[in-house]
C-alpha cells in the first residue's frame, strides 16, 4: 500500500525566500554546499550530544560521518549525514516556515533595494540555509529519520509554494538532501556540481575545520572512498597554521552569516583549568540584535564534544553579537545550561573573554579607526547597556564608548578625547540627552554653553537616558546634564565682579517670580532666574535626581506607575518679554491677562524641548487671541 502523499504550503515569508533563492543574483551560489554541510555537521553534533545525555536512545553513532555522492548523469548532488534526523512535525516546523528574527524585515529591507549590490549585500547579511539549495536546483528532496523512531519522512519541493510530505518505512538514520540540479549556466556563476573534482574545491575552501568525517568516492568505477576534509578544530591549532579565510570560513559556519567578521580574536588559558576560546566580532549587527526572542551566546564543547548552542552564561547580554566557540576541558558532557549559570569555571571563562572582547576594542580604537567606527556604529548601542549592570567592567565600557559632541558635528568623541580638551577650571563632563541632534543643538539648554565654548555631549540613543544617572563620571570627572540642576559656567572672578548686580536682579524680579510660582503652581516646582538662556526667554529644567521627560515616558510606557514630577521655569532676565512682563505686573498686579502670558511663556518653554502641551487646543487660542490684538 503506497504512503499517503500530503501536499503543504509555505509559510509566506518562507515562500517569498524561495522565491529569492530561485531568482537570485547572488553571485557566489558554492555556498550553497557549506550551508548544507554546516546543518549535516549539526546533525552529528546533537546526535552525539542526546546519545550522552539519554542512554536508552536507540541510536547509532558508532561511525558518525557526511557523505557527499554525485550522480552526473541524473545530474543530482546529495549530502548525507547518520545524525540526530527530524521527524515530519520537525520537518514542517524548520523547513515549511521560517521562525528567524528579523524575517519579515529583511524581505522589507530587500525589496527597497534599488540594485543588484545592495539585494547580494542582503543576502549576505541574512543567510538563508537550507533554503540556498534553491540557487542550484529545480527540485530538492529530502528523506529524513529521527534517531530512536521507527518511521522516516520524504519532502520534496520545487520551491514554487508548496511542498509534498509523506511516510516512508526503510529510511536509515539521519538526513539525506538530493538536489535535482540546474543546467550548468558558468556566466550567471552556476557550475557543474556534479563534477567531484568542484564538489572537494568548495568543501576544501569552506568546510575543511568541519570536525566529522566528510565522504566521497574518488574518481573512477573501482575508486574508493575518502575523506575529503582535514577535520582540525581551527580553535585547537596554533594561530600560525591557520589562514585569514579559514577563520573566516569558520566564522560563517558558526554565525550563519554570509559576510566576513570584522575581527578574530583568540584566547587560552593553560594550568589548574584548560580552555580555548575562538571569539568573532561580526562585520554588522544581526537584525534581531533588539528583539527580545533573539538568541545570544557563543558554542560550547568539552573536550571537542559540542555540548550547546548559543551558551548564554559565557557573555552578557551587552554582547550578545559576539559569536565563536569556547572548547573547555575539565566541565561535565552532562552539563545543563541550569548549572552552567552556577558553575564556578563558567563564570571565570566569561570574566576572561568580556575582558578580551574589551581590551580588543580598545586596541582597534587606536589602531584602525576605521574598523572600530563600523564596530561602534553597528554594536555601540549594545554595548552601552553594559554601563547599567556590568559595575566590574564599567570603565572599560566607558573607555571604548564614543558619542556624538558639539564638538564636531560628523564624527564622534572618545571620553578621553573630550577629557584632553576641558577648558581650565571645568569639572564636569557635559552633556544632554534628547530624540534627535537637532532637538538638542536648538534646545534654549545649550545657549550659554555654545555662547561660552563648552563642549556637549549629544546623547541620543534610549539607553543613554539610563545609564548617565547611574555612572557617576570617568576619569574622575562627573557627568553632569545641561538640561538638570544649576548650572553656573561662570568663572570666579566673573562671579565677584557681577555679584552686586546679580544680587540687585534677583530683588528687582523677586515679587514676579514669587507670582509666577503661584501662577503656575500646579505644572512648576518652582520659578528662577537663569545663567543658562542668552536668547530665549525661558526653559523648563529637571531637578538634580528627577527623571528626565524621556525616561519617565519610558517608565510610563512599560506600565509602571510613577507620582507626577513637577519641573523648574527659569526666566532669562535681559529678554524683553521677561522684563515686559515684570514691568506689567508691578504696574498691573491683577490684569487677568498677564496670568495667560504666563501660561504662554510656560508653554513655549516646553515646546522648545521638544515637550508635549498637556492642553495644546487652549494654548493655540491664547496664541491666536493675543496675535488677533497685535493686528
Amino acid at each position: 500500500m503506497t504512503a499517503p502523499i500530503e501536499t503543504l504550503e509555505f509559510q509566506s515569508e518562507a515562500r517569498q525566500l524561495l522565491q529569492l533563492m530561485i531568482h537570485s543574483i547572488y553571485s557566489n551560489k558554492d555556498t550553497f554546499l557549506r550551508e548544507l554541510v554546516s546543518n549535516a555537521s549539526d546533525a552529528l553534533d546533537k546526535l552525539r550530544l542526546e546519545s550522552y545525555r539519554d542512554k536508552d536512545l536507540e541510536a547509532d553513532t558508532g561511525d558518525l560521518h557526511i557523505t557527499l555522492e554525485t550522480d552526473p548523469e541524473a545530474r543530482t548532488l546529495t549530502v548525507r549525514d547518520n545524525g540526530i534526523g527530524m521527524t515530519r512535525d520537525e520537518v514542517v516546523a524548520l523547513i515549511g516556515t521560517i521562525a528567524k528574527s528579523g524575517t519579515a524585515d529583511f524581505l522589507t529591507k530587500l525589496k527597497e533595494a534599488k540594485d543588484a549590490a545592495a539585494s547580494q549585500d542582503l543576502i549576505g547579511q541574512f543567510g538563508v540555509g537550507f533554503y540556498a539549495s534553491f540557487m542550484v536546483a529545480d527540485k530538492v528532496t529530502l528523506v529524513t529519520r529521527r534517531a530512536g523512531t521507527d518511521e522516516g519522512v520524504r519532502w520534496e519541493s520545487s520551491g514554487e509554494g508548496t511542498y509534498t510530505i509523506q511516510p516512508v518505512e526503510d529510511a536509515p538514520q539521519g538526513t539525506a538532501v538530493t538536489l535535482h540540479l540546474k543546467p550548468e549556466d558558468t556566466e550567471d556563476h552556476l557550475f557543474d556540481y556534479t563534477s567531484a573534482a568542484k564538489v572537494r574545491e568548495i568543501v576544501k575552501k569552506y568546510s575543511d575545520f568541519i570536525t566529522w568525517p566528510i565522504r566521497m568516492r574518488g574518481e573512477g568505477e573501482d575508486a574508493e572512498v575518502e575523506t575529503v576534509n582535514s577535520m582540525k578544530a581551527l580553535w585547537a591549532r596554533s594561530s600560525s597554521e591557520v589562514t585569514e579565510d579559514e577563520y573566516h570560513e569558520f566564522y560563517k559556519h558558526v554565525s550563519h552569516d554570509w559576510q566576513d567578521p570584522l575581527e578574530t580574536i583568540r584566547l587560552q588559558a593553560e594550568g589548574t583549568f584548560e580552555y580555548q576560546a575562538l571569539l568573532f566580532l561580526p562585520s554588522h549587527a544581526p537584525m534581531d540584535l533588539f528583539l527580545r526572542e533573539r538568541k545570544r551566546g557563543v558554542q560550547l564543547y568539552v573536550k571537542r564534544v559540542f555540548i550547546m548552542d548559543d551558551c548564554e552564561s559565557l557573555v552578557p547580554e551587552y554582547l550578545r553579537f559576539v559569536k565563536g566557540v569556547v572548547d573547555a576541558q575539565d566541565l561535565s558532557l552532562n552539563v545543563s545550561r541550569e548549572i552552567l549559570q552556577q558553575d564556578r569555571q563558567i563564570q571565570l571563562i566569561r570574566r576572561r573573554l568580556v575582558k578580551k572582547v574589551l581590551s580588543t576594542v580598545k586596541t582597534m580604537m587606536t589602531a584602525d579607526a576605521e574598523k572600530y567606527a563600523t564596530f561602534w556604529r553597528e554594536f555601540g548601542r549594545a554595548v552601552k547597556e553594559g554601563l547599567l549592570d556590568d559595575f566590574e567592567n564599567r570603565e572599560a565600557i566607558l573607555e571604548i564608548s564614543s558619542f556624538a559632541s558639539t564638538n564636531d558635528a560628523e564624527k564622534p568623541t572618545s571620553l578621553r578625547d573630550y577629557v584632553s580638551r576641558m577648558k581650565d577650571g571645568q569639572e564636569h563632563i557635559y552633556y544632554m540627552t534628547g530624540e534627535s541632534r537637532s532637538a538638542i543643538e536648538n534646545s534654549p539648554h545649550m545657549e550659554a554653553f555654545r555662547a561660552k565654548g563648552y563642549e556637549v555631549l549629544v546623547l541620543t540613543d534610549p539607553i543613554d537616558e539610563m545609564w548617565v544617572d547611574s555612572v557617576p563620571g570617568f576619569d574622575g570627572k562627573q557627568f553632569q546634564s545641561i538640561a538638570k540642576g544649576q548650572v553656573d559656567l561662570d568663572s570666579e572672578e566673573d562671579k565677584k565682579a557681577t555679584e552686586v548686580a546679580r544680587e540687585q536682579q534677583n530683588k528687582d524680579f523677586e515679587s514676579l517670580l514669587t507670582w509666577l510660582g503661584t501662577a503656575l503652581g500646579e505644572t512648576v516646582k518652582e520659578v528662577r532666574l537663569s545663567s543658562r538662556l542668552t536668547t530665549s526667554p525661558a526653559c523648563i529644567v529637571g531637578d538634580t535626581h528627577d527623571l528626565t521627560p524621556t525616561l519617565e515616558k519610558m517608565y510610563r510606557a512599560m506600565g509602571q506607575e510613577l507620582p507626577p514630577i513637577k519641573r523648574i521655569l527659569e526666566l532669562n532676565p535681559d529678554h524683553g518679554l521677561v522684563t515686559g512682563l515684570r514691568e506689567a505686573h508691578a504696574a498691573r498686579p491683577d490684569d487677568e491677562g498677564l496670568a495667560e502670558t504666563a501660561e504662554l511663556l510656560y508653554g513655549m518653554a516646553l515646546l522648545a524641548e521638544g515637550g508635549e502641551l498637556a492642553d495644546p487646543s487652549r494654548f493655540i487660542k491664547l496664541l491666536a487671541g493675543r496675535l488677533e490684538k497685535t493686528l
